[in-house]
């Protein structure tokens, strides 16, 4: 499964980056405008800041709702850089967006999927990945891996080569479930990341090395005074 970053924080990408592990990058206009505050850069500045840190694919979304006007963003975004995927949201103007875009060869991630059904008509526009948020269904007391269990059975019945990308992931436990479902992609905040790498009994097994090291030298250093 790959692992992709949801941010448009350029520090926390390049830290993901540097650790080695990094497939992808996802963004939306909220996360977007963060780093634009932040930075005082323009969108475009930044999203090319990330395409050429990331080697993988970039996930940048349309901010209009008409089709067409989605379509004239789309090709915008895609001819910005190579690694570009481009969001839409869906609905009745987003699939028609994703037809026509995809029929021009460029790659799409249709969002903001919260059931299987919406993920077939996604996959059948021509959609390149498709993006359930399983976060926010579990705050609804729904079940998100539910959703993705059966996304994953349909694509795999039909051999449907859209890609399933995991999305709103709240913790580790997410990632897990989703890897054993054979997602494809699971896009997490940097918290998340994070959090993957740490354990508590790595923490204490590593202190402990490093305490029996110590120890070790001091013991050797007092044995050339027992020897005289």
């Amino acid at each position: 499964m790959k692992i992709f970053l949801d941010t448009a924080d350029i520090d926390e990408i390049r830290a993901a980056v540097n650790w080695g592990i990094l497939d992808g990058v996802t963004t939306n206009p909220t996360l977007l405008s963060k780093e634009m505050n932040r930075t005082r850069k323009e969108a475009r500045e930044i999203q090319l800041e990330i395409c050429e840190m990331v080697e993988g694919v970039v996930n940048a979304e349309v901010t209009s709702l008409e089709s067409s006007e989605m379509v004239r963003e789309g090709r915008e975004l895609a001819a910005l850089h190579k690694k570009i995927v481009v969001k839409t949201h869906m609905g009745i103007e987003g699939l028609q967006a994703t037809k026509t875009l995809s029929s021009e060869g460029i790659r799409t991630n249709m969002t903001l999927i919260f059931s299987a059904n919406q993920a077939l008509l996604a996959a059948k526009a021509g959609a390149s990945y498709v993006s359930p948020f399983i976060g926010r269904l579990d705050d609804l007391g729904h079940l998100g891996m539910e959703v993705i269990r059966q996304i994953v059975e349909i694509f795999d019945n039909y051999e449907i080569s859209t890609e399933v990308l995991v999305a709103s992931i709240r913790h580790p436990l997410h990632v897990i479930d989703a890897a054993l479902l054979g997602a494809d992609i699971a896009t997490m905040p940097f918290a998340v990341l994070e959090k993957m790498v740490k354990h508590p009994l790595t923490d204490i097994g590593l202190k402990r090395f490093l305490d029996d090291w110590k120890k070790a030298g001091s013991l050797e250093e007092k044995i050339p005074l027992l020897t005289k």
